[in-house]
């Protein structure tokens, strides 16, 4: 396995981190959460079902936002539904920024117990992954049915289907007394080796993708979540015994809402006057809440 760069230290929490199997034609990215995982939970009062779901949503968030590598692109996740007691998880990466909240209604998911099913959060809904690439090279965005155990199948089965890529996702959360921590794997299988390309296409059997499927598949929730285990020690674990593995570090990983006045004044200006004038109290002021950040705005506008 290569080495990383000289100096830099390994990584265990807060830093995405990518690796390239060049002989397999497979990629990957690992990441742990703990501090920035509190700072964004630490917004909402979340019931533990919630916390669980959206815990493992922000890693997946920045699993999928560390395959591209342009800075400004950012990567959004939104699965909804009408039916359940989940109504709304939305979440994004951007540089290194994370963020992410859920909608959902308390009564209703206070009958459902304490290990909720991914169906009993939110019955029949749908998933939608948006790429939005830097530079002006666009946008796209796969949707996909709300189906699987959890979020990560549900993601896998975003790559198979609008993408064609075979990848595999696992994610682990643990919450205790000092707070909550969630870990993640993603590899994917690529033609020929090309590395960093945004939508690639792979025939979805393939002999080097089923070798790396089942090392990357041996990977337990307990390795994942070892806060002394790092991640460079978890990739060689996997697969030391390839020819080569290329370990790159990424981008230190943070709370990242952007919520600011400026930017609500800017949104708020694109309304006709008539619509801006029923928004105002009786001060002229229209106050705007943050859902990401739980923060309120008063905007004089």
């Amino acid at each position: 396995m290569d080495a990383t760069p000289q100096n830099t230290p390994e990584t265990y929490s807060g830093r995405l981190l990518a690796f390239t199997i060049p002989t397999r034609h497979a990629r990957g990215r690992l990441v742990r959460l703990d501090r920035t995982l509190d700072d964004i939970l630490a917004a909402h009062d979340y019931p533990a079902p919630v916390t669980h779901l959206l815990a493992e949503a922000l890693v997946l968030a920045v699993l999928m936002g560390g395959l591209v590598k342009d800075d400004g692109s950012q990567v959004t996740m939104q699965a909804q539904t009408e039916a359940g007691a989940v109504s709304l998880l939305v979440c994004d990466y951007k540089g290194g920024e994370l963020r992410g909240y859920v909608d959902f209604d308390a009564a209703r998911l206070a009958e459902l117990g304490a290990n909720p099913s991914l169906f009993a959060l939110f019955g029949k809904g749908y998933l939608a992954i948006t790429f939005d690439l830097a530079g002006g090279r666009g946008r796209y965005q796969g949707i996909v049915p709300l189906e699987g155990d959890n979020l990560s199948e549900a993601c896998e089965r975003y790559f198979y289907q609008s993408e064609q890529v075979p990848t595999l996702i696992r994610c682990a959360v643990r919450s205790d007394g000092e707070g909550v921590s969630a870990a993640g794997l993603l590899v994917q299988h690529l033609p020929e080796g090309e590395e960093g390309r945004e939508r690639l296409h792979s025939k979805l059997d393939h002999p080097e993708w089923d070798h790396v499927a089942i090392l990357a598949g041996s990977l337990r929730h307990d390795e994942l979540l070892d806060s002394a285990l790092s991640l460079e020690a978890i990739a060689w674990r996997l697969f030391h015994e390839e020819d080569e593995v290329r370990i790159q570090p990424g981008a230190d990983i943070a709370k990242g809402c952007r919520c600011s006045v400026d930017h609500y004044r800017e949104v708020l200006g694109r309304f006709p006057e008539e619509d801006r004038r029923d928004m105002r109290d009786e001060n002229g002021i229209v106050t705007v809440d943050c859902a990401f950040c739980s923060r309120q705005f008063g905007i004089e506008i």
